[in-house]
């Protein structure tokens, strides 16, 4: 099949297979007389699996650990390790589910509510200040908080310390209220391109392989959806820069 078939069968862009392509990940298939690349049941699975890794929080490195493990097993085996894969998944939604019906019981429910205390405190200080951008980003990392188990919160929460540091606070006040200042703004305003790399160059290595490695993702909907479409640009710019740099 071809990557755009395969791409569609599992789910994910065919942009995310060349990444993981380029990272080693799911090994380059051969190609045919034409110069396409010809994919097969195997690499579907592969595929499939590195999605469910990655949904279970396992890092890019730790995946890459469990696959190296799956080659030397038959598909069978193969198959049975991802079925593993989504009963965790499901154990997991079960839990994020539980954890949702007891925050509809508050009364007083409000984005910072479904926050862990480690979580208040980081966005006590991140989105201090009145920004309107700071607001959303607040109730996105609160969902994000809400629905993820305890390994994926403290992932989150390593991700986003590194912007409350003392020389790095300042600068996400800033980038946060120029970001404020885009709301009305067209796309091809120069300050997009500007704030796009001034972004680019904040954002701590971690975070930028995450948001690399789920560019596909929910958190790229929620930018489209709820941000303008200037704010919209500037994170798109942000992640083709950030993923030329691993290319």
């Amino acid at each position: 099949m071809r990557i755009g078939e395969l791409a569609a069968l599992v789910g994910i862009s065919t942009r995310a297979v060349r990444h993981y392509h380029h990272l080693g990940l799911l090994p380059e298939p051969v190609r045919l007389a034409n110069g396409y690349r010809d994919y097969g049941l195997r690499d579907a699975v592969t595929l499939a699996r590195i999605r469910r890794l990655a949904e279970l929080g396992l890092s890019l490195d730790e995946i890459h650990d469990v696959l190296a493990d799956d080659q030397g097993k038959e598909l069978r085996e193969v198959l049975a390790g991802l079925d593993a894969d989504l009963a965790r998944q499901q154990d997991m939604i079960a839990a994020r589910r539980a954890r949702l019906a007891t925050l509809l019981t508050e009364p007083d429910l409000t984005p910072e509510s479904a926050v862990s205390p480690d979580l208040a405190a980081v966005l006590r200080d991140l989105t201090a200040g009145g920004s309107s951008f700071a607001a959303l980003d607040r109730q996105l990392l609160a969902l994000m908080d809400t629905v993820a188990t305890p390994a994926d919160r403290d992932q989150v929460l390593d991700l986003v310390r590194p912007l409350i540091e003392p020389d790095a606070l300042a600068r996400s006040h800033d980038l946060y209220a120029r970001l404020d200042d885009l709301a009305d703004a067209d796309p091809a305003d120069p300050r997009v391109a500007a704030l796009a790399a001034d972004l680019v160059a904040h954002i701590p290595a971690d975070m930028a392989a995450a948001m690399i490695a789920h560019s596909d993702g929910d958190w790229q909907g929620w930018i489209f959806d709820e941000a303008t479409p200037a704010q919209a640009e500037v994170f798109r710019l942000a992640v083709i820069t950030l993923t030329e740099r691993t290319q």
